[in-house]
């Protein structure tokens, strides 16, 4: 393991998250479900995530704050814009590992 501070630690982190919320922003093309099938979280685990962090600071961030951050938009907006019609192969899939599921 890489022998750093805890502050540079954070900003590497913290420069991660950024990247992979700024992937997740321009791959509009990938579904939730697609990402919680290969991956066992999605864009609404992270905001759920980014919540929990930012209550655990002592921040007022809502949940609908938390995910226009990661959506990159209000939510509702997004699931208009760029969500569609869950597959039966998706369903399946997701019911396949719904035990294994980290969100």
């Amino acid at each position: 393991m890489l022998n750093i501070d805890d502050s540079a630690r954070t900003e590497l982190e913290a420069a991660a998250f950024r990247r992979l919320t700024a992937l997740l922003r321009e791959r509009t093309d990938v579904q939730n479900i697609d990402i919680m099938n290969l991956a066992g979280f999605c864009r609404n685990c992270l905001s759920t995530w980014y919540e929990e962090a930012a209550r655990a600071k002592g921040l007022d961030l809502g949940k609908a704050e938390a995910r226009a951050y990661v959506y990159g938009m209000p939510y509702d907006e997004w699931r208009d814009r760029y969500q569609r019609e869950t597959t039966v192969a998706q369903q399946v899939e997701f019911e396949r590992g719904a035990p294994h599921r980290h969100g």
